[in-house]
Parts: structure tokens; sequence; C-alpha cells
């Protein structure tokens, strides 16, 4: 944790927001908000309670996609907008406009002064594993102020968390060992939604985008290769009018590398192994493939699909990639982008271990094996279970658009105002709130893995290690249990501290965050993390905090008549 001196400067600088760049889009202002936020900041004005301190959650109520975990993230853009928070004096002008005219003057006048030194956020680190009811972000300041936070917040947390969480789970069913490329920006909504994806993706576990500008952004790495059209547009290998190629390491040239691929093409068709497999080959792809390697020598990795997998695309890509060899270059791979993947990835494999085989080149039986085409969770579990020869998955649009669920269902819900305890009831026992200003803990078993969190009052004494404490079911009264934890863990941190003296956290690069990300999966017990009737996490509270509510509720509750 930094020091005051060096987490966020003195507090002129932090005033003055000057170490924190803004949000990644610069349409995130403070009028990126739902209008009533506006309409109760001037009634909170009006009623002279503009300034009464609240303390403000945000949380989610239900895990996505069907499982028991969630991955938070979304926390650097909040504070990056909080830290840039201030109306311009054309936001002001337009908010006269739109507001009833009988707002006044000086509620126009308060917002030119607004800023967000005199907010605390407390917050749960990004890339963590979290879980319903937990508090992802505490907010502390005057209501009015907090209040214009909140549909920001909710925004810029929602969909970094849903699509990071669907990252994980396709990392998780792929395995540790694959490559998972992350090709969603032409099928995202919106080029803030591509960029997001490709941010959010990379931090729930994926290895690399073919989105340019966050590679750029972000310094995600970047992966591609070509199209059908780049294969389509190629008539024959007469095209191709510059055909020399020198080698690796320079020594040599080889003036007509077209006529080296098509000798290695002519050993393909007549070699012992390979004898039967395919005839004449499609000499359009191949002059396709020929100029793109000329192009690329050390990056040459093929599409193979465009029209015949084993009788063209693969012995053309191998015919160009052994005539690389011959000049000290290493071919890529292949990407399969259509038919039977599990089938074709198996035949590939076969074909490229027959080769190495017989023309005893060293590593082509391991060349790498892409697959693309509409994957998702699905697809990925259907090819584990019926075996595959893939070594990469380049996903798009399941993953970026987060096909399986529209939205992650954060709320921002009002917990304590001028230190008194508030909560919000309704007939759907999941949406009432869970009222206090709280702590949260993580409490890890013997074992080493997380056995529950629990949520306590801000004054209550910590959970220490080896003590056994009582954990309680927010709601309902029968469910309980006594942990001994082995190890405790604080999951909220101060990241923005307004204008008190508290230490800050400092906001992490995205490979760190990834880095936790791909820890925090590790540290869980696989039977919450798995995809079918995974096991529930436990969520409580302690028994002091379990009383509060329900004293509230009862306190707070309607009381009903019968006649």
């Amino acid at each position: 944790m930094e020091t005051n001196s060096n987490a966020n400067g003195s507090n002129e600088e932090q005033n003055s927001f000057s170490p924190i760049h803004g949000p990644m889009n610069p349409m995130v202002s403070p009028l990126l908000t739902d209008l009533y936020q506006f309409t109760m900041a001037y009634a909170y004005w009006k009623a002279g309670k503009h300034l009464d301190r609240a303390v403000f959650d945000l949380y989610f109520r239900k895990n996505p996609f069907g499982g028991e975990y969630t991955i938070f993230g979304g926390l650097e853009e909040c504070i990056r907008f909080i830290a840039n928070f201030k109306f311009k004096e054309e936001e002001i002008s337009f908010l006269r406009s739109t507001l009833p005219s009988t707002c006044e003057d000086g509620f126009f006048d308060y917002l030119r002064g607004i800023d967000c030194s005199d907010v605390e956020v407390y917050a749960i680190c990004e890339g963590s594993v979290v879980f319903p009811k937990i508090p992802l972000l505490r907010v502390e300041g005057p209501v009015a102020a907090v209040q214009l936070l909140e549909t920001p917040f909710v925004n810029l947390v929602n969909y970094a968390s849903l699509v990071a969480t669907n990252a994980a789970r396709h990392r998780f069913v792929a395995g540790k060992s694959k490559l998972l490329l992350e090709f969603g920006l032409r099928r995202a909504q919106g080029p803030d939604g591509g960029m997001s994806a490709s941010k959010y993706c990379y931090m729930g576990g994926f290895d690399a985008t073919s989105n340019v500008a966050a590679g750029k952004l972000f310094g995600i790495p970047l992966r591609g290769t070509h199209s059908h059209a780049f294969v389509t547009s190629f008539m024959g290998p007469d095209e191709i009018v510059d055909k020399a190629l020198r080698s690796s390491d320079g020594s040599v040239t080889c003036e007509d590398f077209v006529s080296l691929v098509q000798t290695w093409l002519s050993k393909l068709q007549w070699s012992n192994s390979l004898r039967g497999i395919f005839g004449e080959t499609n000499q359009s792809e191949l002059a396709a493939f020929t100029s793109y390697a000329l192009a690329f020598p050390n990056n040459f990795l093929a599409l193979v699909d465009t029209y015949d997998v084993v009788r063209s695309g693969l012995p053309n890509f191998c015919a160009v990639a052994l005539a690389l060899s011959d000049l000290g270059y290493k071919a890529v791979g292949i990407r399969l982008d259509s038919g039977d993947l599990a089938y074709l990835s198996i035949e590939a494999r076969k074909f490229f271990c027959a080769i190495e085989k017989e023309f005893n080149v060293t590593g082509f039986g391991k060349t790498a094996i892409t697959a693309s085409n509409d994957l998702n969770e699905e697809t990925l579990d259907a090819l584990n279970k019926q075996g595959h020869e893939v070594d990469a998955f380049g996903i798009g649009t399941y993953l970026v658009t987060c096909y399986s669920q529209a939205a992650l269902g954060c709320v921002f819900k009002l917990v304590v105002i001028n230190n008194q305890p508030r909560i919000k009831l309704s007939e759907d026992g999941s949406k009432v709130s869970i009222p206090c200003k709280k702590r949260c803990y993580r409490l890890y078993g013997r074992d080493g893995y997380p056995l529950v969190d629990i949520m306590t009052g801000e004054n209550e004494p910590p959970p220490k290690v080896a003590e056994r404490i009582l954990c309680r079911h927010p709601f309902n009264e029968s469910k309980r249990a006594y942990v001994v934890p082995q190890h405790v863990e604080e999951l909220l941190n101060c990241y923005w501290r307004g204008n008190s003296d508290k230490a800050r956290e400092a906001l992490p690069p995205l490979k760190k965050i990834r880095d936790r990300c791909i820890e925090q999966i590790d540290q869980m017990r696989p039977d919450h993390m798995r995809r079918l009737n995974p096991t529930p996490y436990k969520v409580s509270v302690s028994t002091k905090l379990y009383d509060l509510i329900h004293f509230l509720w009862l306190n707070e509750a309607p009381v009903g008549e019968l006649q």
C-alpha cells in the first residue's frame, strides 16, 4: 500500500486531480448519467440535504452465465472518472436548458463547484473473484455528489465485470495450455464496446487481441493473419512479381521462391506417407500463401479453409512452410475457420507429423493450429470431450457480446445517511439491501481455498486467524455455520481518499490485474468454478449485522391490519 506522500501526491495535488488521467472514453463525463440523478440532486439541494454525508454500496445480486463467481472489472475507469469529475460551462448551460425552468440559479452555481475532493471510494482489488451482495465499491461523501456518480459507476463496472467473467469462463474451459485470442471488434456493440471488450477479455485471461487500437492503448499483445478475401484475391502464381527471398540469416537469396514452393508441393504429392490424400491443389490459394510468406517469412500463418482444408489448404500451407524451412524460417501455423474443427485439427496434426517424420524437419509436427468460427464456452467444452489438436482459439461474437447474458445487474444502494443505517425492502427477498457501513473479509480454510466471505459492521472487531466466528446467511435464520479461518483477507481498500489523510491503493497496470485474476481463479475450489452445477459460494454476515438487518426490517416494514 502506498503512503500518503506518494499515493496521490499532497492533498493540493490530489484535489487538482492532475495525477490520474481521465477515462478511456471521452464520452464518460458528468453528463453520462440518468436525468433523475440531476432531478434528485436539485431536490436534495432545495431541501438543504445536498451536503448530508452518505454511504452507498455498489454490488450485484446474482452471478452471471449460470455460474457461481464473477470477476470484478472497471475500477480503474471509475477512479479515472472521479479524479476528473468537473462540470464544464457548456454542460451547465445544457442542464439549465433541460431541467424545469423553476430550478433556481443557485443550484447551477452549486454544480459548478462540485468535485470529488470530499468523496472517498473503497473497493475490492480489480481482477478479483467476487460474489453477490458483497460491495464491489463503497462510496462515501455528500449525498447529492455521490448520487451523481451512481449511473456512471454502474455503467463502468457492469459490462467490464460481465465480459471479464465471460473471458475467465472461456479460459477455465479451454485450459491453461491453450492460447486464447479475442477477435470480437467487428461484432462488438460499437467502438467503445470493442475497446472495453479487448481490455477486459485480456484481464479475464485471454492472451492477445486482433484490436490494434486496444494494443496501442492498453499494451495488449496483438495477433492476426489474413482473411478469405486475401486468398480469393489471387488468380495464380503468375501474379507474384517479386519472387526473391533472402534466407533468415541473410547468407543466401532464393531468387525464385515460387519455384521452390512448387518443388516442395511435388515432393508432398509423391511422398509415401501422404500419397492419395490430395491431388491437384488450388493454385490461386497456393499463390496467396506464397505471397503472404514472401511478405511475412517470420510470421507465416495461413487460413486454410477457403477451398478444401485436407485436399488443398493443408498441402499448400505445408509446401510454403517447407520452402521457408529451407531458408531458415519457421512457419507459425494454420487457422481453421469452418468445418468439423476437432476432426480437421486431428487430420492437420497427422499431416504435420507425417511430414516431420518423412522429411526429417525437426518440430514440424508441432506446427500451431488455431481455430475460430463462432466459438463459445459450449463449443470449447464439446471439443475437449471429442478430442482435438487445436493450440489456440480465436473467439469473437459470443465472447464480446456476452451472448448468453445481456447484463450483470449491478445496483447502487444507500446504506447510511448522516451516520444512520438505511435499508431498502422488497417483497423479493433477494432485493433487500444490507444496511450500514461495512467491512468485508474473505476467510480461508486449512487447504488454502476460500471458505466464505463475511460482512461485518464497520466498528466490529475483524475475524482472527484460528478463532471461531459464526457466519450467518443475511436473511435465512437457519443457514449459519461456525468457521475457524486459517487466513483472513480484508477485501475493501481505499482507492480515492478525498480530503482524508488515509493511504490510497495504487492503480496497478493491466498486466498485474490480469495476473491477479488468474491467481484468484486458481485459489478457488474447483467445484465453485465448474460449468455445470457449480457449488454456490457462501456469502454471510456477522451476528451483529444480522441482528441490525432484521431490526431495521421490522422497524421499516409497514404493519398490516386485518378487518
